[in-house]
């Protein structure tokens, strides 16, 4: 067995997005006023800060606020204030403007490249003393004897598709902290397995999950108005499945659009990949591309469940921040905000642990109590019945959402629960086909050149990072019964039904991988486990 050489640390950080970076930072800033030493580590498994970042995005600045008061003087790249929101109800032709919910004005916040943002906040972070590692993926989590968490290692480079070391092998690397902070994003790989191991689910509701399909586009001037907002709901998705659009007109004459839908839908012939472009094809939407040019194209998955799916978030030798814990307004359609001020408590909470109990591996106990008594709590526990009150359909959701907000004020005396969107899936018999148009090539794409313009690379010989645990069930259960949904809900084409001599057959075409998730979430019976291939594979996205 190959050694692998370790590194030791005070905190290391898994995950240079929003929670991450906002963790490092802060705890550097607080080792610098009491003048005291604190080593922190990031890793990061794209191929540089901000590679694999992908929202909207409006940001919301409050923590921001908290973290760099002087964001503004630093340079940070809040470029465009929103100075107009729209809210639509689209049916087949016309759009219909309905009065914008209270959570969605967004009076004081930015339209923003995420991606952008962070690879600022790596600029920061670097500046006041983090190391940060991009293009090493955390592979493993490392435990000691008594089965606190030790640290993490990254994986081996140069694996060969059969699973020996190739010509070009290198070992990871073991990275060994005090404590370890998991900020992997929605459905992180790692956390999934600390979430077993420490059962941290126990006693909350399972985490639901949105689809988030983005395109980047350069518009005509004409169309162009820096700083609005527009959302949408209804057509073209049916009135029993949960989602809707945004179109962010940022600076340069380019506008973000994007498409959410809700992955605990049931027909298993929707393709949200496929609504998104037909939605584009709207004439109220259609008019902002015509002359446009596509730029780049993106898909994440998003932690939906919000209060009552958040998980414990402390184990012996670590934690849990930003969106891989759950950290994410629904109604605001905003996860940076929550995703920072999780970060920011979490090193308040560190540094006074650290700094009163030196061993590796205990628990940092005052980091959900720091939680509870901040905004964020209160924020998300006054929005917990929106998204789950959408199982009464689109109108049914409008409906209890407007009396919880307006007459309730989100203290209601009860919480709605949430189901595992798998198991929401109805057989393909019991449900009504999908037929979409064919893509024009002008304003709506096929998804091959989609991922070509993500940049997503992969290192060619490399083992799958798309396991599944019975090879016979892609045919034997999700073709037979559900008509294969993974062909569909998967925004890169990853899956794909093969005909040959023997019968029909799954090809996983792996290299296409966006690193969305939605597979792991949404397989119906639960077959995939999506790992992380090696570091520095994935979508390079610019400016998303």
């Amino acid at each position: 067995m190959t050694t692998r050489d370790a590194m030791e640390y005070d905190v290391v950080i898994v995950g240079a997005g929003p929670s991450g970076l906002a963790t490092a930072i802060r705890l550097k800033q607080l080792a610098a006023t009491a003048g005291s030493e604190l080593s922190v580590c990031v890793v990061e498994k794209g191929s540089e800060v901000g590679a694999h970042i992908l929202s909207g995005a409006v940001i919301e600045p409050r923590a921001l606020e908290e973290l760099f008061p002087d964001w503004r003087e630093r340079g940070a790249p809040l470029n465009t204030a929103v100075n107009e929101d729209r809210f639509l109800f689209l049916t087949t032709e016309k759009a219909y403007k309905l009065p914008t919910p209270p959570q969605m004005h967004n009076d004081g916040n930015y339209i923003v490249s995420l991606g952008n943002v962070v690879r600022w906040l790596g600029q920061q972070a670097e500046e006041l003393g983090v190391e940060i590692y991009p293009g090493f993926a955390a592979a493993e989590v490392l435990y000691h004897a008594d089965g606190s968490v030790k640290g993490i290692a990254t994986g081996d480079m140069g694996i060969e598709k059969n699973g020996e070391p190739g010509p070009n092998h290198q070992p990871g690397i073991e990275l060994h902290a005090r404590q370890t902070v998991f900020s992997e994003g929605c459905r992180g790989s790692l956390t999934k397995g600390l979430l077993s191991k420490f059962n941290l689910r126990d006693g909350v509701d399972p985490q639901t999950y949105g689809i988030g399909i983005k395109e980047l586009w350069e518009v005509s001037p004409e169309v162009h108005q820096p700083g609005l907002t527009v959302h949408t709901v209804g057509w073209p998705l049916t009135r029993d499945v949960y989602g809707g659009s945004f179109l962010y007109h940022l600076e340069n004459n380019q506008v973000a659009v994007g498409f959410v839908v809700g992955l605990d839908y049931a027909n298993p012939h929707l393709s949200p990949y496929e609504e998104f472009q037909r939605f584009k094809t709207h004439p109220e939407i259609r008019k902002f591309f015509e002359g446009g040019r596509r730029i780049s194209y993106g898909a994440r998955a998003l932690s939906e469940g919000g209060f009552q799916s958040v998980p414990r978030l402390t184990f012996p030798g670590g934690l849990l921040v930003g969106d891989t814990a759950g950290f994410l307004n629904v109604p605001k359609i905003k996860g940076t905000h929550m995703a920072m001020k999780s970060g920011i408590e979490a090193a308040e909470a560190l540094f006074a642990h650290l700094a009163a109990d030196g061993q590796s591996g205990n628990e940092t106990l005052g980091y959900p109590e720091r939680l509870r008594q901040s905004w964020l709590w209160d924020e998300l526990h006054q929005v917990r019945n929106i998204r789950p009150s959408f199982r009464w359909g689109l109108f049914g959701g409008i409906a209890y959402s407007a009396l919880d907000t307006f007459l309730l004020k989100g203290r209601a005396p009860w919480t709605l629960r949430h189901h595992a969107d798998h198991s929401q899936l109805k057989k393909a018999s019991e449900c009504a086909p999908i037929v979409y148009p064919k893509p024009d090539g002008k304003i709506s794409f096929d998804r091959l050149s989609s991922v070509f313009i993500s940049a997503t690379n992969h290192a060619e010989e490399q083992p799958c990072h798309l396991r599944l645990k019975d090879a016979s069930v892609p045919i034997s259960t999700n073709l037979a019964l559900y008509n294969a949904p993974e062909t569909r809900y998967c925004p890169a084409g990853v899956y794909e039904i093969v005909e040959d001599g023997s019968g029909p057959r799954m090809q996983i075409n792996a290299q296409n991988c966006l690193h969305c998730k939605t597979c792991d979430i949404k397989d119906p019976t639960q077959n995939i486990d999506w790992a992380v291939p090696e570091g520095g594979g994935g979508p390079n996205y610019p400016n998303m």
